[in-house]
């Protein structure tokens, strides 16, 4: 594996804008991801084995929880180092960062804004510091856009609730200790339940032939009979608006996140394009390469400014669900077409693993459709505008 050179790209001066401290964070990760993900994660990636060691690495740094407040072991900072946090990790593998995110925004988000004391002073710690991990279970094998339609229900037994149903497409379920799991009553009301490897009935069997996140662990979540106790469930916050809220925070992690990916791509295709010779001169002197180039570096600059401006919005808590939705389909969208004319930039070489272009494409393919598809976040600002849903 040749060294990781990789130069971040900020044509407009955005450091500007950020403080000393968002600076050292995304530094500190920075030099992490350079440290412990780049020398592995190409033979990760066609060996289609997640790097279990990186686990407690992603805890050193920060990654899980850092906005989670310090009294439950977190890093309680704001939402722009979360959003470099994942830029950073992202622009090392998107499997690596799903595993981040997932355990940030969609166990720990949860257990913190929905649970009570005793489930936050119970799982959170744990969960920051890496010593236990958690998965997220909402997709079902027949509902992905329509999760209000899951068919996973529980029963009030008494002294537990007994739940059944499947998910599918849960990343980090072979190996996580807890899932967060959306259920519904016998009311069909929608509620969390935190399910526990080792309940009686539990099983996280496994997704394996991907071509795409082959870094990171896939699954399904089974229950089959699970007694679940009644101390487990998330009592604060039901109804599909409480996974929905999760999500908006997992899309905004994503959003950053993908810059990440975009920013890789595109730096390696220019340093490529600096080196490579024909016709006697760097494939950097001519035109399609340079429109190519210019058009990535003006992608990645709007994206950015995107991004930071509605990290300011999630600060002052003003962010809507739907500029999210716009963020994370703009941003995974742009970082999609540029790993693509990134790719042909180093013609043959591009699909190769000496460089990271295709695993990032192929990753990619898997962002642009899970936690939200494109086109379902499209229909989402098509009717925050009109105020007209055009699902059904």
């Amino acid at each position: 594996m040749s060294a990781d050179l990789f130069q971040a790209p900020d044509y407009f001066l955005l450091d500007d804008l950020l403080t000393e401290e968002h600076k050292l964070v995304r530094d500190a990760c920075r030099d992490w991801v350079k440290r412990e993900v780049s020398p592995i994660i190409e033979d990760a990636a066609q060996e289609a084995k997640f790097p279990n060691h990186l686990l407690s690495g992603l805890a050193e740094i920060g990654a899980f929880g850092p906005y989670i407040p310090e009294e439950y072991g977190g890093a309680g900072l704001d939402q722009i180092s979360y959003g470099l946090i994942m830029q950073e990790i992202e622009r090392g593998d998107s499997g690596i960062r799903s595993t981040a995110s997932v355990q940030s925004s969609l166990v720990m988000y949860p257990i913190w804004k929905y649970g009570d004391e005793a489930q936050k002073s119970k799982f959170l710690p744990k969960l920051a510091s890496g010593e236990m991990i958690g998965c997220f279970g909402l997709t079902e094998p027949n509902h992905g856009s329509n999760p209000g339609g899951m068919e996973t229900k529980y029963k009030d037994m008494g002294d537990h609730y007994l739940l059944n149903g499947a998910k599918l497409w849960i990343s980090n379920s072979p190996f996580a200790d807890i899932a967060i799991v959306w259920a519904k009553n016998e009311d069909g009301r929608i509620h969390g339940l935190i399910v526990e490897r080792g309940m009686k009935g539990f099983t996280t069997p496994e997704t394996h032939h991907k071509w795409s996140l082959r870094a990171s662990a896939t699954g399904e979540l089974i229950f089959d009979n699970v007694k679940v106790p009644k101390e487990n469930l998330l009592p604060n916050k039901s109804g599909l608006g409480a996974p929905l809220g999760c999500l908006d925070s997992a899309r905004y992690g994503i959003a950053w996140g993908v810059i990440g990916a975009a920013m890789d791509c595109y730096d390696t295709a220019l340093r490529y394009a600096k080196e490579r010779t024909q016709f006697g001169k760097p494939i950097a002197g001519f035109q399609l390469q340079q429109k190519k180039l210019a058009e990535m570096i003006t992608e990645i600059t709007k994206a950015q400014l995107l991004t930071w401006r509605l990290g300011v919005l999630r600060n002052e808590n003003r962010a809507t669900s739907a500029q999210i939705s716009m963020a994370k389909r703009n941003n995974v969208a742009m970082a999609l077409n540029i790993a693509r004319e990134a790719r042909q930039v180093l013609g043959a070489m591009g699909i190769t693993g000496d460089y990271s272009i295709m695993r990032h494409m192929m990753n990619l393919e898997s962002v642009i459709t899970y936690e939200g598809t494109h086109d379902i976040h499209l229909l989402i600002t098509g009717m925050d505008i009109t105020g007209i849903p055009a699902f059904t």
